[in-house]
């Protein structure tokens, strides 16, 4: 704009996009400061690369590459509030360790972290694993170990009370198009439910679960369903399983979920669609207890929006949420959100605007007491091997 045509000319034009981005359901990105806490480093240091997995806040934040460290099979790393960085644990250290975490971390009320790993193990099919506060690792369980056993996990853990772990692995189970599985604290693993193991069932759950008060477990599935575009499934502690939702039921639905869920103290869920939606770019959206969908946005309705989520959520006091895109924003590289509880959009902050910036984010954030907000991104950075990043409001 020229500055010559005054103030009235400015704000009239700033009051007619202003309502044009309303109409959208897009308002205009916000004033946030970003600020790279750590740029990974990757194998030739021995550091970690490449952070697929997001953030677990202990008194420091702790989180997995899936690449680097000293035997360069990735590693669990820990990062302070002011960017120092420490390599926790260096996957490869021994025969049968687990290789290359593509999930993030759970903790338990001692310190000790949880995660799977996607290769590795004692048959080569992957690995759940525990890390104590003192970055001693165990493998609990090494996938593979028997027919019809499930193999490669993507997806995070959830814990219940009593220390039991739950988790997805993408492909495996009786019918080799992934399964839900129980680890107890002792090592012993129990498959829940095979997929397709009805007509309508899903496949391919590469999202982790999310457990309510009576022990159920609630995820997706990116495939299947019965319009064939995913499902929003609920697994009893007796291995029952139902589909809640099935996507593409409607015109403008969201597709192919790749992330999972958050709750509210409602039982409502809330997760994101990697495709689909009015404009193809994805979609967040809300399932009720009772499987009724709605969509709450639409990726793509602007130009610089973001596109293709395939992070989880966070939700702040008020209902607003904060998520990831992959790609969109105004350089490319994918950008941080918010949806209020109304459904407007709005971009937060878009990668890539300034030197050394992270590029790509795929994991979800975690949230300060002050609305902070920290992630990371899969690429980019000083180095090119992914960043760790604080977004101030």
């Amino acid at each position: 704009m020229r500055r010559k045509r005054g103030v009235i000319s400015l704000v009239a034009i700033f009051a007619a996009t202003a309502v044009l981005w309303v109409l959208a359901g897009l308002t205009p990105a916000q004033a946030q400061t970003e600020t790279v806490l750590y740029s990974f480093r990757d194998a030739d240091s021995g550091d970690g690369g490449q952070p697929y997995a997001g953030l677990v806040k202990r008194s420091n934040f702790y989180g997995t590459t899936v690449n680097g460290g000293a035997y360069g099979a990735g590693t669990v790393y820990r990062v302070t509030a002011k960017g120092k960085e420490t390599v926790f644990y260096s996957f490869g250290s021994q025969s049968g360790d687990g290789l290359n975490p593509y999930a993030g971390l759970v903790k338990d009320k001692t310190g000790n972290l949880y995660g799977t790993t996607f290769w590795g193990g004692a048959y080569g099919a992957g690995t759940v694993y525990r890390v104590t506060a003192k970055g001693k690792e165990t493998v609990l369980y090494s996938f593979g170990s028997q027919s019809g056993d499930e193999y490669f996990p993507f997806g995070g853990l959830v814990m219940d009370k009593t220390g039991n772990l739950y988790g997805t692995t993408g492909v495996g189970g009786a019918y080799n198009l992934g399964m839900v599985y129980k680890v107890t604290p002792a090592g012993t693993e129990t498959v829940l439910h095979s997929f397709q193991s009805q007509s309508g069932d899903g496949y391919y759950p590469y999202a982790g679960l999310v457990m309510d008060k009576t022990g159920n477990l609630y995820g997706t599935t990116y495939g299947g369903g019965a319009y064939g575009e995913g499902t929003v499934y609920k697994v009893a502690p007796a291995g029952t399983e139902t589909v809640l939702y099935s996507f593409g039921s409607q015109a403008g639905d969201g597709a192919n979920p790749f992330a999972g869920f958050i709750m509210d103290k409602k039982g409502n869920l809330y997760g994101t669609t990697d495709w689909g939606g009015t404009y193809g770019a994805g979609t967040v959206y809300k399932v009720t207890p009772a499987g009724t969908e709605t969509i709450l946005y639409s990726f793509g309705s602007q130009s610089g929006d973001g596109a293709n989520p395939q992070a989880c959520l966070v939700m702040d006091k008020t209902g607003n949420l904060y998520g990831t895109t992959y790609g969109g924003g105004a350089y490319g590289s994918g950008t941080v959100y918010k949806v209020t509880p109304a459904g407007i959009g709005t971009v937060l902050y878009s990668f890539g605007s300034q030197p050394g910036d992270g590029e790509t984010p795929v994991a979800g954030l975690v949230m300060d007491k002050t609305g902070n907000l920290y992630g990371t991104t899969a690429n980019g950075g000083a180095h090119g091997a992914g960043t760790v990043f604080k977004l101030m409001p």
